[in-house]
């Protein structure tokens, strides 16, 4: 655990205690099984968001990705198009496929990520309003999957499934990320992309295989929401979902210049951030003030991040003259 991942730690210990002596209903089981379910739903494709933002790049249509991906499989399901499991399948596959052609447009055409991910922010939400004719998808009256439902919204002991799901996820990116060849190209592509090709890493492949990932990981958490939902609404399902997950990597350590971050600042910034939604809930500030706080914490992530690189650069300049 690094100096950014232990000073997370203590920040939410301290705001979790302060908020629990405040209203004593933050440390209720049920306000706990609910924290840790949020926890697990927005970690999964925060997770995602951390392998592009260490490429160099950004996923901003994460959102509507979950809102497509999410009527799909409810109409899969719902219709008995297929089973359940075979329906899972197909839509982390369609998962995968958006991020293979994300990679390939920011690779091989050359386009910007901010571009491209925003044009499949549209595009996809407008798919998914087309889709259902812009009506709610849903299960029909007395539509019951009790395995399905088991697996996705279910809890073993009171631990949502959601949030072990998070916990497998976050086990396997680690050493993905921290223990593979491929995390370490990962991190030099984002650190300084033409250094890493004269190298001899296929940059084209390393980009490709982030946005894969995110993409895939946002499937997953489709799912997931979808069956805690049990219906969606594509034109606001998943509004601004991707900036949570750009926050909760940002917090976590990520820098949106690319090179850095971790699997474990990302999990205890999701952490973070799930607990300081539910303080604006339990001290009943305006949930009108949601983004704001969102965007607070973005800002601040980001400050803390330069001020960390500068402080870098100066401690190399000075070893440098020494």
């Amino acid at each position: 655990m690094n100096r950014k991942d232990l000073g997370l730690l203590v920040l939410i210990l301290v705001i979790g205690i302060v908020v629990a002596l405040i209203n004593p209903r933050f440390l209720s089981p049920v306000n706990l099984s609910n924290t840790a379910n949020l926890i697990g739903l927005f970690g999964i494709f925060a997770l995602g968001q951390a392998f592009v933002i260490i490429s160099g790049g950004i996923e901003l249509s994460v959102g509507s990705i979950i809102a497509l991906l999410g009527v799909v499989f409810l109409d899969l399901v719902a219709g008995n198009t297929m089973p359940w499991g075979a329906a899972m399948i197909v839509v982390i596959a369609l998962g995968c496929l958006m991020g293979l052609v994300h990679g390939f447009l920011v690779t091989r055409m050359g386009l910007q990520p901010f571009v491209v991910t925003l044009c499949g922010l549209l595009v996809y939400r407008g798919i998914a309003r087309y889709y259902t004719n812009d009506a709610t998808a849903g299960f029909p009256f007395g539509a019951s999957f009790p395995w399905l439902e088991w697996l996705t919204a279910g809890r073993f002991y009171g631990i949502p499934h959601s949030l072990v799901m998070f916990v497998i996820l976050a086990g396997i990116m680690a050493v993905v990320l921290h223990r593979s060849v491929f995390g370490r190209r990962l991190f030099a592509v984002g650190k300084n992309e033409e250094a890493a090709r004269y190298s001899g890493i296929d940059t084209v492949r390393t980009t490709v295989t982030a946005y894969v990932i995110c993409c895939g990981l946002t499937a997953v958490a489709a799912i997931f929401i979808a069956m805690y939902t049990r219906s969606i609404s594509p034109s606001s399902h998943g509004n601004f979902y991707e900036l949570y997950a750009i926050a909760a990597a940002v917090l976590g350590g990520c820098s949106l210049r690319g090179g850095e971050g971790s699997i474990l600042g990302v999990v205890l910034g999701t952490v973070l951030l799930q607990v300081l939604q539910n303080l604006v809930n339990l001290l009943g500030i305006p949930s009108s003030l949601n983004f704001a706080v969102m965007g607070s914490v973005i800002l601040i992530g980001v400050l803390v991040d330069q001020q960390f690189a500068q402080r870098r650069q100066r401690i190399v300049r000075a070893r440098s003259v020494a």
